[in-house]
C-alpha cells in the first residue's frame, strides 16, 4: 500500500480521501490555492501545498505545480477525486510519467470514454443500446440542421469533450438550432478547451440512472447497482438515491450487465460510472456516457452496499485484486443524498458566496456528512458552489425520507444562502414521496409551489445565541418566547413551566 498520496482536489471529495488515507494508515498530502489557505482539506491533511494562484487554471487545472508538489514532498501517488483534472487523459499520462501512480483507470480508457462521442461507439460495439444520433462529432452547422430535421424535434446538442450540463442545449425547433448551436460551441469551448458537439433525439420525461462499476488490473469488472439522479438543475444532479424508487431487480441485472460489458471492453481499472437515460413506461434505457471517475454521490452505494469506495480504489491502485465479487454484493434499505449547494434556489439557484457564520449540521442514526467547510469557511466565487453533501440510509425509502426530513429541519447555515430550504420542501412533496422522477422534476415541482407563505423553518436557539454574540452593541430584539437585551452578552437558557424555552441575563 501508499505510504503518501497527494490529492489533487479540494473542498468536500479532498476530506473524504484524507479520511480513506487515515485508516489505510497513508500520509494525505493537500494541495490549495491562495484562496483556499485556511479551507477544511488544508487542516485536515498531513501536509500542504500551494500550487498557485486562486484561479483554477493556475493552481487546481495547473498539471505541471501538481506533479511539482507531489514530488516534493516525495509522495508516490495521486488521487484526483472528482472535477478538475479527474478525467483528463493528459494529467493521467503525466503522472505515470512522473514515476507516480495514478488513482483512476488508464489513461486510453479515459480517453475512449471521455469524448462522448468515442463512448457512444464503445456502447455500439459492446452491444448497449445508445440515444439515436450522431456518433462522430458534427462537422458544421449544416450537419446538425440536417440530422436534427432527420431524427425531428426535439434534439440535444451535447459537447463531445465534457458533461456536468455544460455544452448541453434542448432544441425544440428549427428556430432555435442555430442559436443553440453556437451558444454550446462556445461553452464548450470555455469549459473543456474543444468546441466539438454531437446531437442527439431527445428523450422525453426520462431518468437518469446510474451504474457504479469497479474493476482491477486482474480482469474483473463488476457492478454495484443503480443511482437514482433524475433531480437536476441546468443538467446537473441535486439528489440521488440507491436503489431507484423503481426498484426493479431485473432493470438492475439488465443495466449492470450493460454497464459492465462497457466496462470489459476497454479493460476498465477503478472505480466508474456508467450513465443510462431510462423510459419509465418501457424500462427501455439508453447509453448516455460514463464518468471516468469517482461520482460525486457516491456516498448512497456505499450506504446500501456497505463497501468503502474510495479504500476499494486506492487497493485496486496499488495493483491488488477487487476485495468482492458481483455475488458479493447486496443492497441493504435505501439512501438518498442531498447536495448542499452555495446558492439561491429562489433565484434559479444562482451562486450565493459569502462567509458562514453559523453551522450546525445534523447527527444521529443513518445520518452521513460528507462537508468541506466549518464555521467561518470562505465560500468562494472562485469555484463550484457545493459546500457539502447530506446522505440518509433506511432501512425502507419510506424510513429514509422521514430521516432526510429530520435531518434537513436539523441543518442549519447562515452567513450565505443554501439550498436546505429547497430540499426540505423537496422532501415533502407528493410527487418525490411517490417516486415519479423524471428530468424535467424541478420544473414541474416549481410550478406545483404555491405563492403562499414559505413553509415553516425550525427555530434554533443556538443560532439566536451565535447572533446575540455577535451583536452585543445592537439594540434590543424580540424573540417569540419573550424579550432579551444584547447590551452584554450574558445570557443562559431557561426552562419555563408551559415547555418553552427563552434566554435570560445571568
Amino acid at each position: 500500500m501508499f505510504r503518501k498520496v497527494l490529492i489533487a482536489n479540494r473542498g468536500e471529495i479532498a476530506v473524504r480521501i484524507i479520511r480513506g488515507c487515515r485508516e489505510l494508515g497513508i500520509k494525505a498530502v493537500a494541495i490549495y490555492s491562495e484562496a483556499d489557505g485556511e479551507s477544511l482539506h488544508v487542516r485536515a491533511a498531513d501536509e500542504a501545498v500551494c500550487v498557485g494562484p486562486a484561479s483554477s487554471s493556475q493552481s487546481y487545472l495547473n498539471i505541471d505545480a501538481i506533479i511539482a508538489a507531489a514530488n516534493s514532498v516525495n509522495a508516490e501517488a495521486i488521487h484526483p477525486g472528482y472535477g478538475f483534472l479527474a478525467e483528463n487523459a493528459d494529467f493521467a499520462r503525466a503522472v505515470s510519467a512522473a514515476g507516480l501512480t495514478f488513482i483512476g483507470p488508464s489513461a486510453e480508457a479515459m480517453d475512449l470514454m471521455g469524448s462522448k462521442t468515442s463512448a457512444r461507439r464503445v456502447a455500439v460495439e459492446s452491444g448497449v443500446p445508445i440515444v439515436p444520433g450522431t456518433v462522430d462529432a458534427l462537422s458544421s452547422f449544416a450537419e446538425a440542421r440536417d440530422t436534427a430535421e432527420e431524427f425531428g424535434y426535439p434534439v440535444m446538442l451535447k459537447a463531445a469533450a465534457g458533461g456536468g450540463g455544460k455544452g448541453m442545449r434542448l432544441v425544440t425547433s428549427s428556430d432555435e438550432l442555430r442559436s443553440a448551436f453556437e451558444t454550446a460551441q462556445t461553452e464548450a469551448a470555455a469549459a473543456f478547451g474543444d468546441s466539438a458537439l454531437y446531437l442527439e433525439k431527445a428523450v422525453e420525461r426520462p431518468r437518469h440512472i446510474e451504474i457504479q462499476i469497479f474493476g482491477d488490473s486482474h480482469g474483473n469488472v463488476v457492478h454495484l447497482g443503480e443511482r437514482e439522479c433524475s433531480i437536476q438543475r441546468r443538467h446537473q444532479k441535486v439528489i440521488e438515491e440507491c436503489p431507484s424508487p423503481i426498484n426493479d431487480p431485473d432493470l438492475r441485472r439488465r443495466m449492470g450487465d450493460a454497464a459492465v460489458k462497457i466496462g470489459q471492453t476497454v479493460n476498465y481499472t477503478g472505480a466508474g460510472t456508467v450513465e443510462f437515460l431510462l423510459s419509465d413506461a418501457t424500462h427501455e434505457f439508453y447509453f448516455l456516457e460514463m464518468n471516468t471517475r469517482l461520482q460525486v454521490e457516491h456516498p448512497v452505494t456505499e450506504l446500501v452496499t456497505g463497501f468503502d469506495l474510495v479504500r476499494e480504489q486506492f487497493r485496486v491502485a496499488a495493483g491488488e485484486a477487487l476485495s468482492f465479487t458481483q455475488d458479493d454484493v447486496r443492497w441493504v434499505g435505501h439512501a438518498i443524498e442531498c447536495r448542499i449547494y452555495a446558492e439561491d434556489p429562489a433565484n434559479n439557484f444562482f451562486p450565493s458566496p459569502g462567509t458562514i457564520t453559523y453551522l450546525r449540521e445534523p447527527s444521529g442514526p443513518g445520518i452521513r456528512i460528507d462537508s468541506g467547510v466549518a464555521s467561518r469557511s470562505e465560500v468562494s466565487i472562485h469555484y463550484d458552489p457545493m459546500i457539502a453533501k447530506l446522505a440518509v440510509w433506511g432501512r425502507t425509502r419510506e424510513e429514509a425520507i422521514e430521516r432526510l426530513r429530520r435531518a434537513l429541519d436539523e441543518y442549519h447555515v447562515s452567513g450565505i444562502t443554501t439550498t436546505l430550504s429547497f430540499f426540505r420542501e423537496v422532501a415533502r412533496d407528493a410527487e418525490f414521496v411517490e417516486g415519479k422522477l423524471d428530468t424535467g422534476f424541478i420544473a414541474r415541482f416549481n410550478e406545483r409551489r404555491t405563492v403562499e407563505d414559505p413553509p415553516e423553518e425550525h427555530v434554533d436557539l443556538a443560532m439566536i445565541a451565535a447572533a446575540i454574540h455577535h451583536s452585543r452593541n445592537q439594540q434590543p430584539v424580540f424573540l417569540q418566547t419573550g424579550s432579551v437585551s444584547a447590551s452584554d452578552g450574558r445570557w443562559k437558557m431557561a426552562g419555563r413551566a408551559d415547555g418553552l424555552r427563552r434566554w435570560r441575563k445571568s
